[in-house]
This record gives C-alpha cells, sequence and structure tokens, in this order.
C-alpha cells in the first residue's frame, strides 16, 4: 500500500475496546436497590434514583473530569439529597458503604470488546499506525492497559488525560504532529470522541452501543470536511478504513 494512504488510527479504551459501562450499570443497580430499601417509606423509586444520580454525576464529570473518586461520591451526594429531601437521617456507617461500593466498580475484571485482538491485530498487519487515547486516572486506566496488553499495539502511543475534550484532543495531535487528513478516532462518544475529532477535522468512526451513558449523548453539529461513520461494533472498523483509503485511491486516478 502507498505510505501515504497508510493511517494513523487512535482508539478510545472503555466501551470501545474493553467493557466499562455494564460494570457501572451493575454497581447501580445494587445502589438503588439499597435505597430503595433504606428510603422504602417514603415511596421513592428505582426511576428516580437512578434519573438524580445520573444527574449528579453528569454534573461532576464536567466540572472535574474522571477522576476515580467521582462515581462514589455521586452515590453520596444522591443518599444525601433523599435525606434533606425526606428528613431522614444520614448516617455515616451508609455513606461509608456507598463509598465502598462505589469504589468496587474499579475492581471488576476487565474484559475486552468482541474482536479487540483480531481488529487491533488486522490493522496492524495492513501497516496502519495505532494510537490509545482514554480519559480517566492514569493508575486505573495503565491497569486495564496492562491487562488487556495493550501496550503489544500501541507501545509509547498511548494519552492518558484527565478531560478528554477538544482542547485535549488539539494537543495531542499538535505535539505527536498527526497528518489529519489521514487520521481517525475510534470511540463510543458522541461527546469525548466523536465531536472533538469532528472539530479537529480528522475522521471519526462512531461505534453505537446500547444503553449509553447520558452524558457521553450529544447533538452533533457536522459541517467540515471530515468523515464521519457510524457503525455497531468495533469488528466493523476495518472494513470502514479498508474502504475509505481505495475511495480515495480512486479519486486520486480520475484526477
Amino acid at each position: 500500500m502507498n505510505k501515504t494512504l497508510l493511517q494513523q488510527v487512535i482508539f478510545d479504551l472503555d466501551d470501545t475496546l474493553v467493557h466499562c459501562n455494564k460494570y457501572f450499570d451493575l454497581i447501580l443497580d445494587q445502589f438503588a436497590d439499597l435505597l430503595t430499601d433504606w428510603f422504602k417509606m417514603y415511596g421513592i423509586t428505582t426511576a428516580e434514583i437512578r434519573e438524580k444520580q445520573t444527574e449528579i454525576d453528569v454534573a461532576g464529570v464536567h466540572q472535574i473530569g474522571f477522576a476515580s473518586s467521582h462515581f462514589p461520591e455521586s452515590l453520596i451526594d444522591t443518599y444525601r439529597h433523599y435525606g434533606q429531601l425526606t428528613g431522614r437521617k444520614v448516617l455515616p456507617k451508609e455513606e461509608d458503604r456507598l463509598m465502598k461500593l462505589g469504589l468496587s466498580v474499579y475492581e471488576q475484571p476487565i474484559e475486552p470488546y468482541p474482536g479487540m485482538v483480531e481488529t487491533l491485530n488486522l490493522l496492524r498487519s495492513q501497516g496502519h499506525e495505532l494510537h490509545l487515547y482514554t480519559g480517566g486516572e492514569t493508575v486505573i486506566q495503565e491497569r486495564k492497559i496492562e491487562q488487556m496488553r495493550l501496550a503489544d499495539y500501541f507501545q509509547d502511543r498511548i494519552y492518558i488525560r484527565q478531560h478528554k475534550n477538544v482542547e485535549a484532543l488539539e494537543d495531542i495531535l499538535h505535539v505527536k504532529q498527526f497528518d489529519r487528513s489521514r487520521t481517525w478516532m475510534i470511540g463510543n462518544s458522541l461527546r469525548t470522541d466523536v465531536m472533538p475529532a469532528l472539530s479537529a477535522g480528522i475522521n471519526a468512526i462512531y461505534i453505537k452501543i446500547p444503553n449509553e451513558w447520558l452524558y457521553n449523548i450529544v447533538e452533533l453539529q457536522h459541517d467540515g470536511d471530515a468523515e464521519m461513520h457510524t457503525v455497531t461494533s468495533l469488528e466493523e472498523v476495518p472494513r470502514v478504513i479498508f474502504n475509505q483509503i481505495h475511495q480515495v485511491e480512486r479519486q486520486k486516478r480520475t484526477l
């Protein structure tokens, strides 16, 4: 393949290469069960609890980014909200229990998405340059990367940021001197993957997953030249890139 057609492919980590949301949902189910039991005499529903926690969670991420302490604190803040609303006494031992429950999400086993290894192997074998760009705390994200042996694919091309936004992506693209015309961002988040990519003028592949976290969902405004594609599985990514490369080749032949 012509070297100029080899692509620089940036992958998100959580819910792109490895599972993440389902572990948070598991903890949130346990949390909602606890609160409906503690506040049962007040008739508060599971749906109300989940909605309030999501509201508090999303507001906090906007402020502090992907800090590990934020999720358990959002459980405690939700608990305090209903304590204040109902007049039920808030107990330190219950807050401690919620803190431990929230932190336990980071102790869950790391599970790859179907086709992770095959997708990365195929793109690497085709000569593409693979990068990994993830949001969160360095220790937690590095543990996932190590357990999945992802450094085999990405080597020193791994970027971990507390805030994952337009500014963070622009900094990476500038410092590493990416060729934007042949750069791709692959991820499940419209907010932190796709929107910054399109803003930066690079191609994006949106992997649409079920039960997406509300924070990740935004309305896109796409009026640039960058390509955006939507798929429903990681395994579709190489085909999209392959088709785009050959479309570029055909266009060059007609000039």
